[in-house]
């Protein structure tokens, strides 16, 4: 029998500190019960329960809008952050660019919620839009914060292209415009994905932002299951939570499955 070593055990120990609360939360989402502490017996009325919610199956569908809007537009302001910050020259203009895009990203959240809030107030005072806070305040708000993590990760890949192919192309007559999009898009589009997957994430779980930022009209997911918190917690909560990991291990299954497929065949080719 092969010995428990250190390595072995942190790595068990670490796993275990991770994973069971959510084992926890997933036997928990079966109970019988109304208390989510109590076992009472199996049973799978929460899920019905959570299905005849309107309030969260609104929340949750406003949530992957603002999302994935978000997300998109948080590419494409990167994106252009990152090009800027790459490939112009040194200088103040770009030295003042690369901090302001950064800054959200060691910011407190409830000081970036602050000052969206409190801009969206003025200009609704001066030029009289937005009219009300909404989804769409929301999504500009995500979209904001959301760049700054694109422009980090895009910035780190547009680094390490070689730019010598862009050059090339160039020299054999394509504009600068056809270059990004017909060159240097698909040797970033990696990077271009990750950015777009982590917006998504963080629009997703976001809370304080969105707190400050939307109205009566936009209630998120997380700000339902905060406001449900903090009046109790209720089973439905867990059977929702349930339903999330269920769905993103889905998707880390599949997208494991296409990867290892791609890397046998890469290396069956290369053989």
């Amino acid at each position: 029998m092969k010995k428990l070593n250190f390595s072995t055990f942190m790595l068990w120990a670490g796993m275990f500190f991770l994973y069971a609360p959510m084992f926890i939360l997933v036997f928990y989402s079966f109970n019988e019960s109304k208390l989510v502490t109590v076992w009472a017996g199996f049973s799978t009325k929460w899920y019905g329960e959570l299905f005849r919610d309107q309030q969260i199956l609104d929340a949750v569908w406003t949530s992957l809008l603002v999302a994935f809007y978000a997300s998109t537009m948080a590419v494409i302001i990167g994106t252009m952050a990152a090009f800027v910050m790459t490939r112009f020259a040194r200088g103040w203009g770009k030295l003042t660019l690369s901090n302001m895009i950064t800054a959200p990203l060691v910011m407190p959240e409830v000081i970036t919620g602050l000052s969206l809030l409190l801009l969206f107030v003025h200009m609704a005072d001066l030029f009289g839009w937005p009219a009300e806070r909404g989804m769409l305040t929301v999504w500009i708000a995500h979209s904001t914060f959301c760049a700054a993590y694109v422009a980090v990760v895009v910035s780190s890949r547009l680094r390490e292209i070689d730019r010598s192919v862009e050059e090339a192309a160039q020299d054999l007559g394509a504009t600068p415009f056809k270059t990004f999009f017909a060159i240097t898009v698909p040797m970033i589009s990696p990077a271009l994905v990750a950015g777009w997957l982590l917006s998504f994430s963080l629009s997703l779980d976001d809370l304080v932002i969105a707190s400050f930022a939307s109205g009566p009209g936009a209630t998120t997911l997380p700000m339902v299951v905060f406001s449900s918190v903090r009046m109790g917690v209720s089973p439905k909560i867990n059977a929702l939570a349930t339903l999330i990991i269920l769905i993103v291990s889905l998707i880390a299954f599949i997208s494991w499955y296409f990867a290892r497929r791609a890397d046998i065949k890469q290396r069956a080719s290369s053989a």
